[in-house]
């Protein structure tokens, strides 16, 4: 199946934490990890376990960018990715950026123009990339 979300980060399951009915996965990309909120019933469903495969998936849009090397203190998004930006492509409003990180994974996120050129954002320039928990998707082969 192919899928129109542009982030589809490839990691190995480090954590499970179940909840009531919520629980949170953390999938591990290398130097880096991402936290999913998922239900309970969808961990069953997937038979998401420690040391198993998986794919955060995120859409693009729902990535946010801060500009710098260091991460957010007293922000309530969990996943906090640092990188650098790797490309920047402008449209009529919003533009696309996408930062690599230490790891070699590539994040992408939708923002404004004036976003970008707010936070300074260049090629080349350290960013940290935001998401929270509840919208990442988890996928399995």
């Amino acid at each position: 199946m192919r899928i129109s979300a542009r982030n589809q980060l490839k990691g190995v399951i480090s954590a499970v934490k179940n909840g009531a009915v919520n629980g949170i996965v953390v999938i591990e990309l290398g130097e880096s990890s991402v936290s999913a909120d998922i239900t309970m019933e969808s961990i069953k469903d997937l038979g998401i376990a420690e040391g198993k495969e998986a794919i955060a998936i995120i859409k693009a849009s729902n990535v946010m960018f801060a500009a710098g090397s260091e991460r957010i203190a007293g922000i309530s998004a969990r996943n906090q990715l640092v990188g650098t930006v790797s490309t920047i492509r402008k449209g009529a409003v919003n533009g696309h950026v996408a930062l690599e990180l230490a790891d070699g994974n590539v994040i992408t996120g939708s923002i404004t123009n004036a976003s970008i050129d707010d936070l300074g954002l260049e090629v080349g320039s350290p960013a940290v990339a935001i998401v929270k928990s509840t919208d990442v998707i988890v996928g399995v082969e």
